[in-house]
């Protein structure tokens, strides 16, 4: 991709694969059929058939020059959906899969899903209610820890879901099990697994750097639009600042929390992360590192 930097392989760290059993999952609490929901939305009904969604990501993303991309499938048990996605594209994506290890036989089914070649899984503390120290969350991250080129995906913060907001659901979300300081002992126990915090901790800014700091084995996802800030009176400009002076560009993953179409690919958020970087004058090599060779570093 052309960049401020010059010609970068940009790899896309946070990229949502909405696919049918998501879509579905939520018609059915909202008492819509798919394509009511769809409407309401104003989401393109994704296909029946995940590979066709994915195949619908790589134009999407050669479109605009993005080289490769994380698709996390995002509802529980959907793991079938990423991993017909990574096959009908080998190569161009990586497969993350969100897991509630509160159901039954976590340890099994995480190791079922990192078995079929699924990379990370993503844990949702305050969406599913434990703590990431909760004994049922364990297996998940010595499953991961078995096995080189997997990480741990821990959403920290804040935690809005804008698809149930349209649709009129109301989510009971607890934020006591959210703040990135309860992954500091886990990241001890298993110092050469990667664990990544998204949106830079949601709100939780000081408390990600904190661990981070501790921790070399703790990276921070870039993505979203990063609206938490107006809970600090930050910009995105010093939040990168501080995010470099405390993890280095070495453990900072670009990611645009993109999801659905028609939207597509959301390069304004690449646009934005972009520009605060070269305010910063973040150099050639520390952009490389950031857009995509960490990602490249983590997951092969």
């Amino acid at each position: 991709m052309q960049t401020p930097w010059g010609e970068l392989a940009v790899s896309d760290a946070h990229v949502h694969l909405f696919s049918r059993r998501f879509l579905e999952s939520l018609a059915v609490l909202s008492g819509k059929t798919a394509a009511e929901a769809a409407a309401v939305l104003g989401w393109d009904e994704p296909p029946e058939d995940a590979a066709e969604l994915a195949r619908a990501w790589v134009r999407e993303l050669d479109a605009h020059g993005v080289a490769r991309s994380a698709l996390i499938s995002s509802a529980p048990g959907d793991e079938g959906s990423a991993n017909a996605a990574v096959a009908a594209a080998p190569g161009r994506f990586v497969g993350l899969f969100l897991f509630d290890p509160t159901r039954a036989n976590a340890r099994e089914r995480v190791r079922a899903a990192f078995e079929s070649g699924l990379r990370a899984a993503c844990l949702f503390p305050a969406m599913h209610h434990y703590s990431v120290d909760d004994a049922r969350v364990k297996p998940v991250f010595e499953e991961a820890a078995k096995r080189p080129g997997r990480a741990v995906f821990v959403h920290c913060g804040v935690l809005t879901v804008g698809a149930r907001k349209k649709l009129g659901l109301h989510s009971l979300f607890d934020m006591r099990y959210s703040n990135p300081i309860d992954l500091h002992a886990v990241a001890l126990r298993h110092p050469g697994l990667p664990l990544i915090i998204p949106h830079f901790g949601a709100g939780y800014f000081r408390e990600a750097l904190m661990v981070a700091d501790l921790c070399p084995n703790v990276y921070l996802d870039t993505s979203s639009s990063n609206s938490w800030m107006r809970y600090e009176g930050l910009d995105l400009t010093t939040v990168f600042r501080r995010a470099l002076d405390v993890a280095g560009a070495g453990r900072l993953l670009f990611g645009s929390d993109s999801s659905f179409f028609p939207r597509g690919w959301n390069r304004a958020v690449f646009e934005a992360q972009s520009k605060a970087l070269l305010d910063l004058g973040v150099s050639q090599a520390d952009a490389r590192m950031i857009f995509g060779e960490n990602f490249q570093r983590i997951f092969g």
